[in-house]
């Protein structure tokens, strides 16, 4: 009696050494185009990453941009304490020109002028005593100070020169750079488009390789038939996506009317700037998602990066003014060259020639970042 075919187990088959043949393996597109939707779910369905890298630059934005859309320094409050002849005989014209560099307000006596000035409540007091005009001030607030001392040393020598009756020899005009028409938001948009497209890249790349290492999605990926090169390039385009989408929406909202911001120069050259700069901050979420164990210390630690990286970038505030040793720590941020690179084509109307060592030194920057970010790199949890 013979039996039929003895049917071919998985057992069987590997001690016979036959092979199953393996599933079909979908093809790259199709990984790459399952692999970019995830990601890009996992960026705005974490609504951490899209405050930080939308929202908070937005606010900031809109906030600073109307607070001082079409406003103009005030003029600091001085209080006059008793008579003041130098002031109080002023010709009309000449009185005046003073009222709108500074606002005397009459006090009562000096000790009460001197306590306001104390509490930051006035920028100065003044008093005349003879020929001599005494200006207090306080060195609690060093910039009004300065401006209340300037104007009035300034308003001395006017004195002086009309009590001698000799005419000055020189005159001083000043003339500001910019074109006066220019709102604050030429100088607030380009910092926080930088900032916002530092955020996404950072927040988006660390965020995603946390959250799929604690899930183990990467040790999948790691075995499924996807090769490590689509599971790359699907991160660097949806993040390319992202901060496009971004770079669009500051635009749009900033040139609306009530902020006002007018485009010059080479602008399109915002866009390869917002791509180098992207590679970048995408090169640093790298490291971050590769170092950090859990996506609390992965939010701390790009934290911990981005923001004080805005701060001495100029992102926020200007640079300019502050110490060497501040300013020389910004020149090796790449925050900085992204800033710096956005304002020169956006508003400062360089050509396209002024984006191009910022858009170098970006991409060398994540080259070198990437390749220490790799040392760190680990598919599983440890």
């Amino acid at each position: 009696m013979t039996s039929g075919p003895t049917p071919t187990t998985p057992t069987a088959s590997r001690a016979s050494g036959a092979t199953t043949p393996p599933a079909a393996t979908p093809g790259r597109s199709r990984g790459f185009t399952s692999l970019s939707t995830a990601m890009f779910k996992s960026f705005y369905r974490d609504w951490l990453s899209v405050g930080f890298s939308v929202f908070f630059p937005l606010f900031f934005i809109i906030i600073f941009g109307t607070i001082f859309s079409g406003s103009s320094p005030s003029a600091p409050t001085v209080i006059q304490v008793g008579a003041v002849p130098l002031i109080d005989q002023l010709p009309a014209q000449a009185k005046t020109a003073l009222n709108e560099a500074v606002d005397i307000q009459p006090g009562t006596t000096l000790d009460a002028a001197l306590t306001q000035v104390q509490k930051g409540d006035a920028g100065g007091a003044i008093e005349q005593q003879g020929n001599t005009l005494i200006v207090h001030y306080s060195s609690a607030d060093q910039v009004t100070s300065a401006t209340v001392q300037g104007i009035f040393n300034a308003f001395v020598n006017e004195a002086n020169i009309a009590a001698s009756g000799v005419p000055p020899t020189y005159a001083l005009e000043s003339q500001q750079v910019e074109d006066q028409s220019l709102k604050p938001i030429q100088f607030i948009a380009p910092g926080m488009i930088a900032y916002g497209i530092a955020v996404g890249a950072v927040f988006g790349a660390a965020m995603t390789l946390i959250t799929w290492r604690q899930k183990q999605l990467l040790r999948r990926l790691r075995l499924a038939p996807v090769s490590t090169g689509t599971i790359v390039t699907s991160r660097v385009v949806v993040s390319l996506a992202v901060a496009l989408v971004q770079l669009a929406l500051f635009i749009g909202i900033s040139i609306l009317p009530f902020l006002g911001l007018q485009l010059s120069g080479a602008w399109y050259m915002a866009i390869p700037l917002v791509i180098a700069g992207t590679l970048a901050f995408l090169a640093i979420g790298l490291f971050v998602g590769s170092v950090a164990k859990t996506q609390e210390g992965g939010s701390g630690l790009a934290n911990l990066i981005t923001l004080p990286m805005a701060f001495l970038s100029g992102a926020f505030i200007p640079i300019e003014s502050a110490p060497i040793w501040l300013s020389t720590i910004g020149k090796f941020l790449p925050l900085t060259y992204l800033v710096e690179g956005l304002k020169d084509v956006m508003v400062r109307g360089e050509g396209p020639q002024a984006a191009l060592l910022p858009i170098a030194i970006l991409l060398a920057f994540a080259v070198v970042v990437t390749f220490i970010a790799t040392r760190f790199f680990r598919w599983d949890a440890a």
